[in-house]
């Protein structure tokens, strides 16, 4: 029974659950059986609490048997990136800065997903302040890929990635700044929703990048990010970035939505670094798209293919070098123990407390923002910024969706581009540009290399549309069977 339920969608398990088939605690205990047999490879988890776990199961359990259940959600398991804050429960952002934090309140996502009757569980691995673009770079320790673990599972959101792809988890939440949702759910054969900028609360994310991060479902299925984001999305006051859109009900437009739809493919995307046996695989599923009835049409994007990287390392670091000012070992993290004075207290509780990428990253922003670079490299990146978001603005007139690679590699060796800081950037060259945008991107399986690592599809979407991206993803998804292989582990 444990087998068959780990791998089954979300929607699968919470009709089982509805009809009385499966009790949230049997859901529960599969999900930690399977954790206990496999994490120790995988190490996608921080932490867990099984006590707590199992009471909110014994209490979902409890209002469905009283006919009070909270709706399709009730009784699942969630994984958090341990960048989302949930009270009482560790918020290390998988750095030693904040080893020994513990919330003392809910994120709004969390407090959306138990007011639904989810079940928060675990802390999952990231890279360090979610810096990163391959689970590398956590201070505790790396993640592996399920399908190959000497290989990355994809970053910052690879704990994430990894729980759902090994089976440990239904469901998970992560969080997207350039790309930290779909890169890793592109690496590890699953689905990866990064919203529209505004559509999910920040508030209670652990920030990098204020003005690009993104709260977003990683699941097996696109009925499944349906599901889990319909209870996250909404207005919220609390974040003053939150926009009110309206949310509808997006699962029931998976199929009240029908095609053929006008399907943009940036012919930039498709150039050198790709990998070829991606670049094939991507064409299959723009034909597959042509046979539909769909209408495929070139589109330009030579601002976003040549800019985008540079912008949003200069746009992304700045604002990690204010955002995480505040982790001085004074007001929040770690304190040096070795400190002499209050200078000292600053300067060696940072050294100590953050990792290299991170410091590389600071460095970088706080030379950005610098007297007498803050026009030559911030403001002028910033004008970028808004030519690409009109680069975006005008091809999307013309189409519903944009089509390309998630990645242009499939997952690589662990440690094999740790010494390339360069090389790892280039790994988020498709998925950079849709936050420099606020746009919302997709990216669903489609297809294995010839060695047996998935290979990702991306599908961009126009602000605020996810119904409309949702049920182009799923259109596709319904013609393959990619989201229902898994690894052996």
């Amino acid at each position: 029974m444990g087998t068959a339920i780990i791998h089954q969608p979300a929607t699968r398990l919470a009709a089982r659950l509805a009809a009385g088939e499966l009790s949230a605690v049997e859901l529960l205990q599969s999900c930690l059986a399977r954790t206990r047999a496999v994490d120790g490879r995988v190490q996608a988890f921080n932490s867990y609490d099984e006590a707590a776990a199992l009471a909110a199961a014994r209490e979902s359990d409890a209002r469905r048997a009283a006919g009070q259940a909270r709706g399709p959600l009730d009784g699942l398991p969630v994984g958090l990136k341990d960048v989302i804050a949930v009270e009482g429960q560790p918020l290390t952002c998988s750095s030693r800065m904040l080893a020994n934090f513990v919330s003392p309140y809910d994120a709004t996502v969390a407090a959306k997903l138990k007011a639904a009757g989810a079940i928060p569980f675990g802390r999952l691995n990231m890279d360090e302040f979610a810096m990163g673009s391959s689970t590398e770079n956590s201070a505790f320790r790396p993640t592996a890929n399920p399908w190959d673990l000497t290989r990355v599972p994809g970053g910052s959101s690879g704990g994430s990635a990894a729980a759902v792809a090994a089976g440990e988890l239904p469901l998970t939440l992560g969080s997207d700044t350039g790309g930290s949702i779909r890169q890793p759910a592109a690496l590890c054969g699953i689905v990866g929703l990064k919203p529209t900028y505004g559509l999910v609360s920040r508030y209670g994310l652990a920030a990098y990048a204020s003005s690009l991060d993104q709260i977003g479902p990683l699941a097996r299925t696109v009925e499944d990010a349906a599901l889990l984001l319909g209870v996250i999305a909404g207005h919220d006051p609390r974040d003053s970035t939150s926009f009110p859109a309206e949310v509808p009900d997006y699962r029931a437009a998976l199929a009240a939505k029908k095609g053929p739809w006008r399907i943009g493919v940036p012919k930039e995307f498709f150039g050198a670094g790709l990998d070829p046996e991606i670049g094939a695989a991507v064409q299959r599923a723009i034909e597959y798209y042509r046979a539909q009835g769909c209408a495929i049409k070139e589109v330009s994007l030579p601002l976003a293919a040549e800019y985008a990287i540079a912008t949003y390392y200069l746009i992304a670091t700045a604002e990690a070098s204010s955002n995480l000012a505040r982790y001085d070992g004074i007001r929040y993290g770690h304190r040096s123990a070795a400190a002499k004075d209050a200078i000292d207290i600053y300067a060696r509780s940072r050294a100590e407390g953050f990792g290299p990428e991170v410091k590389r990253r600071i460095i970088l922003g706080t030379h950005v923002l610098s007297s007498g670079y803050y026009d030559a490299y911030y403001l002028r990146a910033q004008k970028v910024r808004t030519l690409i978001r009109n680069e975006f603005a005008t091809v999307l007139r013309e189409c519903d969706a944009l089509l390309s690679p998630t990645s242009p590699v499939p997952a690589f060796k662990l440690g094999e581009k740790s010494a390339d800081p360069l090389a790892m950037y280039l790994t988020d060259i498709y998925t950079i540009s849709v936050n420099l945008a606020g746009l919302p991107g997709i990216s669903i399986p489609c297809g294995f290399t010839g060695g047996g690592l998935p290979i990702g599809l991306q599908l961009i979407g126009r602000p605020f549309a996810e119904a409309d991206l949702l049920a182009i993803a799923h259109a596709y998804e319904q013609g393959h069977d990619w989201h229902a292989k898994h690894p052996e582990l």
